[in-house]
């Protein structure tokens, strides 16, 4: 049976194995995606939960204050309703978290299947507030949030700086008129014109590009050469490897790691002590898929974002880098009126009659960060539904539902 937790205190919980895989030979590595990978996508499998009340969270001395849903004009039961709903279907949900007014109002934890980047092969988790989760292109999100704050240090070029002149190793890249009008921002808004296929439901796991990010001793080249396809600026195709060159981008410009970065400028500051960056063959963190935190401290990520980037009194991203980066830069193709700032997801959701903006980190197999800046509303999501379309439409439905339990 399903272990649900709406923030039960001392929970037990059982965390994804810290084992690490390891492959000599990028021809080997191919040879098992090829064989392996697509079979990954399992059917989950948890089972109905029992009902249970829909207490207030509990105070974890995490720097998260608890409140009841009613108190911030929600209505308790429409929440407690949807929770129940959660914790008792056939998805393979795993967590669902509220916040609204700097407080979280509701909480949820449950068992079900999952895997790491870094693994094979599903197993079942009983997840709960302790428990670090696959953030997967979240992670994307968090490397935009950083260039912002390195940027503050004036150690990053201009967002117009054509990106091959800041690779004189591959001087062949410059001499393309039309390579060389990709910019930073091209890179940001994921506009850069080069041909990527990264759709994993669709290219499956070898032809996906961004499998190739894992195991290439060049990523960057890699990236950078690829056929252009279109005007920058002009059309919209998501690429991992822009958040890969953006990452490089910022360990040359700092001198670290993209880890260590995180941890000293993002994490710690925020009272985050318990992240982890899923590295590739080579050990380089994977800017694009590889981070790993708790729900509640995605949660910590996403109200700072809607607080333009303070976190407890203290200014940690710039406001207007935090501004640029959730309004949208570029439409996209993944329906109408989304769009794309700087790494991060745009669009719109109905409310009592009236169209209010949301802003969203996205991770496959659905992760999930929406921020409703006009309802002071932060939602995060977890899940292990890897390469299932579907849970897109599932998710989406379960943020409908938190919205209009919002009261005016």
């Amino acid at each position: 049976m399903s272990k649900v937790a709406m923030c039960i205190r001392g929970m037990p919980s059982a965390r994804l194995g810290r084992h690490r895989l390891w492959w000599r030979s990028p021809r080997l590595l191919s040879a098992l995606l090829s064989a392996g990978l697509s079979a990954m996508v399992a059917a989950p499998s948890p089972a109905p939960a029992a009902t249970s009340p829909c207490p207030v969270p509990a105070r974890l001395g995490d720097g998260w204050e608890t409140i009841g849903a009613a108190e911030v004009r929600i209505d308790a039961d429409a929440l407690c309703k949807l929770l129940h709903t959660v914790a008792g279907g056939p998805d393979n949900l795993h967590s669902l978290l509220v916040a609204r007014g700097g407080h979280i109002v509701a909480e949820l934890y449950r068992k079900g299947r999952d895997r790491s980047a870094r693994d094979f092969f599903f197993r079942e988790v009983s997840f709960g507030p302790g428990d670090p989760h696959d953030m997967r292109s979240i992670s994307k999100s968090v490397v935009g949030l950083l260039f912002g704050i390195v940027r503050q240090d004036g150690r990053l070029p201009a967002l117009s700086t054509p990106v091959v002149d800041l690779y004189s190793g591959y001087p062949t890249l410059a001499a393309e008129p039309a390579r060389r009008s990709i910019t930073i921002e091209h890179l940001l808004t994921m506009s850069n014109g080069l041909e990527w296929h990264e759709t994993a439901a669709t290219y499956g796991a070898v032809s996906n590009d961004e499998t190739r990010l894992f195991w290439d001793w060049s990523p960057i080249k890699f990236v950078l050469s690829r056929p252009v396809v279109a005007p920058s600026g002009q059309r919209f195709n998501y690429n991992g490897g822009n958040t890969a060159v953006i990452a490089d981008l910022l360990e040359r410009a700092t001198g670290t790691s993209l880890a260590h970065l995180a941890r000293t400028r993002l994490f710690e500051p925020l009272g985050i002590t318990d992240a982890e960056w899923i590295g590739d063959l080579w050990g380089r963190p994977m800017a694009y898929a590889g981070l790993r935190l708790k729900p509640r401290d995605l949660l910590r990520i996403g109200q700072m974002v809607l607080d333009h980037g303070r976190w407890q009194g203290r200014q940690i991203v710039p406001a207007e880098w935090v501004k640029e980066s959730i309004r949208p830069h570029v439409a996209t193709d993944r329906g109408a009126g989304t769009g794309y700032g700087y790494f991060w997801w745009t669009g719109a959701i109905d409310w009592q009659g009236k169209t209010l903006p949301w802003s969203a980190a996205v991770g496959n197999g659905g992760q999930r960060l929406f921020l409703v800046p006009a309802l002071d509303l932060v939602v995060v999501m977890t899940a292990g539904a890897y390469n299932d379309t579907g849970i897109v439409a599932k998710e989406g439905d379960l943020l409908k539902q938190v919205v209009a339990a919002v009261q005016s």
